[in-house]
């Protein structure tokens, strides 16, 4: 049985003695990949994602894209694919459903702070993370109503437990099963990724079991399911002496527990998600249906793997997508629980016998953005203005909503509920004040903080705007020296600011020692020119661009940081809510 890191080969290994005509580019490159060679490696190189040698050949044919070669290495031509970073996560997407890990390095510094090293040096990068199919966090890689769990199995003496945890949503839960139960519980989970013992997998009657999830299997060193590291990783997690406040936890559930933790700092690089304390499923609590039963019955997916046709989709009622991945999980998994089972249906009945507040209700819910996975999001900083966004109008959503109970008698579940609504005003305001109407996807794009919200922020865009103006009059006194009407000044990453005229207009621009032009770069169709007081200006526009996101990203961060400092009351919020939308789908 293959596992996902031995579909992908150690496939580059130079010697000591390589090329010595080997550029420092690729030097760098080959000391990157040897010590990531888990999956495919994304090599930033400015507006570009590059893939070398069986990487590239790799990934050329898994995306059919066109594959190049860039030089030599050892006497053979180095194979070259790459993709847009602005649009690499559509790339991304196909990869991981193929199977593939991909392996991101960035740039960590810009060619102008490399050249200040020396005019050879070659631009700092470094691995970020690693992007396996458990470990997703990007909106548009997840299903918004289905949890992506990443599971980790494993057997401690006679004993086997499960852990599985939801990177996107930080929901982790563990499990003590029997060996007969295995199977109905994987089905029950529905992993993306599940993590396994090298040792455990020599075992038949587990490469049996998991015949049906082998394309799904990460195999790992014995060292990283050990109980006393699991232990002490959440330990360290939760900042706690002992793990005993949170459930009675049995060693095989805090080894699998603590495997999840490592596996997400490794491939996180450390950095992880905000992750709420372990939920203990207890043995019996919940109806466990054999794999082959919850497929015929088609639950959640029909026998052919649509979602559409199955029982989920035509009972599913819910507006919000915490709500749509609660409630495939409650489906998923039916209590035994009388008492349970009835608060549950006393909040149902609630909403059945007062549709006015149902109504209002539904038209509140309808607005409400993923507050859950913009969180997670944040705190790996991995968030945009976007996610800032959709927290405060989630909170401000969910203080409408607490108003909407005043007045009324609810039964006890719904007053649990209610009571984790926290109003959360002063984050809402703070947020509110800060940021601007319209919002970019990315933080580096900027313009995201309001105007008036700081003082020097706004000095800043007025250098910035009026030195734009200053281009335009450029423009029209250089037309008016010249005279040529079609004159413009332009602007690229590469060149900068520069004057443009077409090629049958070249005669006509003064150039020589008395000219201000100066020739920068014959074109096919066009001729480009700079002069002195074009490059000032041009620097000092970027200065004023460069302070200007620099002061934002700080704002950024800033707000960031209010926002998990009430990391916990707004998870009791998120969860409330998104029980909220299932009763009342319901």
């Amino acid at each position: 049985m293959k596992t996902n890191n031995q579909k992908q080969q150690k496939i580059i290994n130079p010697k000591k003695d390589a090329e010595k005509s080997i550029t420092p580019m690729m030097s760098q490159y080959l000391s990157i990949k040897n010590e990531n060679s888990n999956g495919l490696l994304f090599y930033r190189m400015g507006d570009f994602y590059e893939l070398f040698f069986e990487d590239a050949i790799i990934a050329a044919a898994a995306l059919n894209i066109r594959l190049t070669k860039r030089g030599k290495h050892l006497g053979e031509d180095i194979a070259m694919c790459g993709v847009p970073v602005h649009s690499h996560e559509n790339y991304l997407a196909q990869l991981i459903k193929q199977g593939h890990k991909v392996v991101i390095c960035e740039q960590t510094e810009s060619p102008a702070e490399a050249k200040k090293r020396g005019v050879k040096s070659v631009v700092r990068r470094e691995v970020v993370r690693t992007v396996t199919a458990g470990t997703l966090i990007e909106e548009t890689l997840l299903d918004r109503k289905k949890n992506n769990f990443l599971l980790a199995l494993i057997k401690i003496q006679s004993k086997h437990a499960i852990a599985w945890l939801d990177m996107s949503t930080g929901d982790l839960q563990t499990q003590s099963i029997s060996e007969s139960s295995i199977t109905a519980a994987m089905a029950r989970v529905d992993p993306g990724e599940i993590l396994i013992s090298e040792k455990l997998l020599t075992h038949q009657y587990i490469i049996d079991i998991l015949e049906p999830w082998a394309g799904l299997l990460t195999s790992l060193p014995p060292s990283r399911f050990d109980s006393a590291n699991g232990n002490l990783r959440l330990q360290n997690l939760y900042k706690v002496k002992t793990m005993d406040a949170f459930g009675n936890f049995t060693r095989a559930e805090l080894a699998a527990a603590g495997a999840l933790i490592d596996y997400l700092q490794l491939t996180q690089k450390g950095r992880l998600p905000r992750i709420m304390p372990p939920k203990q499923v207890v043995e019996g609590s919940v109806l466990e249906i054999d794999a082959a039963t919850r497929r015929n019955l088609e639950l959640t997916r029909t026998l052919t793997g649509e979602r559409s046709g199955s029982l989920l989709s035509l009972l599913d009622q819910t507006v919000t997508a915490a709500g749509g991945r609660l409630f495939s999980k409650q489906l998923s998994s039916p209590l035994t629980d009388v008492k349970a089972i009835n608060s549950r249906l006393d909040i149902v009945q609630f909403f059945y016998e007062d549709r006015k507040i149902l109504d209002l209700l539904k038209n509140i819910f309808v607005k409400m953005p993923d507050i859950e996975r913009a969180l997670s999001r944040i705190s790996l900083a991995r968030g945009g203005p976007r996610d800032l966004a959709a927290i405060r109008d989630g909170l401000y959503l969910s203080a409408e909503i607490y108003s909407s109970f005043h007045g009324y008698m609810l039964p006890e579940g719904l007053q649990n509920i209610e009571n984790n609504l926290d109003q959360h005003a002063d984050l809402v305001q703070a947020l509110d004040d800060a940021l601007e109407i319209d919002l970019p996807l990315h933080i580096r794009d900027g313009g995201f903080i309001a105007s008036g919200y700081s003082q020097g922020l706004d000095e800043l865009r007025k250098f910035r705007d009026e030195s734009r103006q200053l281009v335009v009059e450029l423009q029209k006194n250089y037309i008016k020296i010249s005279g040529v009407l079609n004159l413009k000044i332009k602007h690229n990453n590469v060149l900068g600011y520069f004057v443009e005229v077409s090629l049958r207009n070249k005669e006509r621009m003064p150039v020589g020692s008395d000219s201000i032009f100066i020739h920068r770069q014959t074109m096919k169709n066009a001729v480009r020119y700079s002069t002195v007081e074009l490059s000032e200006l041009e620097g000092k526009i970027a200065s004023a661009a460069d302070k200007l996101l620099a002061m934002e990203l700080t704002f950024f961060d800033s707000l960031a940081k209010k926002i998990l400092e009430h990391g916990n009351k707004i998870t009791l919020t998120t969860s409330a809510l998104a029980q909220l939308d299932v009763s009342i789908a319901l």
